[in-house]
């Protein structure tokens, strides 16, 4: 159980976010909730949160919006709580930048699931120091820095889970199914342009820094992607 992680409650739902709160307070975090994207997006700004809950229809500003804009200064993990479940609207909030996706109605328990897995992947493990270095590429999984040609590089959580996945396993070749299943990691049965979008994404911010690097994820034309150390040389 984490005692420290700071959690922002988005919904415009008050019994939603008492609900919310009632079990993450339970599993022991720090909870602040906000009924309004207006001041959910003023609150993200000034403060920076471990995670935040994010409900989509909100009064002021929506929580697409809120991610467009916040991704422009943070990295902040976020999870989309949404009764809309259509396969566009779980794909327009993947694009904008969201983390995860969770359809109203939901299971508390899902949640606080969710919730956890997100912290565990996105907070530093200082037990377990490791170096992966190609070339003009390094990362450092525990404090989740990547470098390019030796300038450091803002990625989104699940940017930095997509090229973690990649140098972990060169040369091999990935279907965009199969990295929804293992980056994602559960079923996301939705647009695979998902894939395609972080992948353009994590290109372009290479790119600023190294197109060596850049180089290095290779599109494997009719299959997917995969990381190919020897296409940087």
């Amino acid at each position: 159980m984490n005692t420290k992680a700071k959690i922002l409650v988005v919904d415009d739902e008050e019994r939603i976010r008492k609900l919310l709160n009632l079990y993450l307070n339970k599993e022991g975090y720090e909870t602040q909730e906000v009924s309004d994207g207006i001041s959910a997006l003023d609150l993200m700004k000034i403060h920076d949160y471990d995670l935040v809950l994010l409900d989509i229809m909100l009064p002021g500003i929506d929580g697409i919006q809120i991610i467009k804009e916040i991704r422009k200064i943070k990295e902040t993990p976020i999870i989309m709580i949404s009764a809309r479940g259509e396969e566009n609207h779980r794909v327009e909030g993947f694009q904008a930048g969201a983390d995860d996706y969770i359809v109203k109605p939901f299971s508390p328990r899902e949640v606080m699931l969710r919730v956890g897995a997100l912290l565990k992947r996105t907070k530093v493990n200082n037990h377990e120091p490791e170096i992966i270095s190609y070339s003009e590429l390094e990362i450092y999984p525990e404090s989740r820095l990547v470098l390019a040609a030796g300038e450091p590089i803002t990625l989104t959580p699940k940017e930095f889970e997509l090229i973690l996945y990649f140098v972990r396993n060169p040369e091999r070749v990935f279907t965009r199914e199969m990295l929804l299943k293992e980056v994602w990691r559960y079923d996301y049965f939705g647009d695979l342009r998902t894939v395609d979008t972080h992948v353009k994404r994590l290109r372009e911010k290479l790119q600023k820094k190294s197109s060596q690097v850049a180089k290095m994820i290779v599109t494997v034309w009719g299959t997917g992607y995969k990381f190919s150390p020897i296409q940087g040389e």
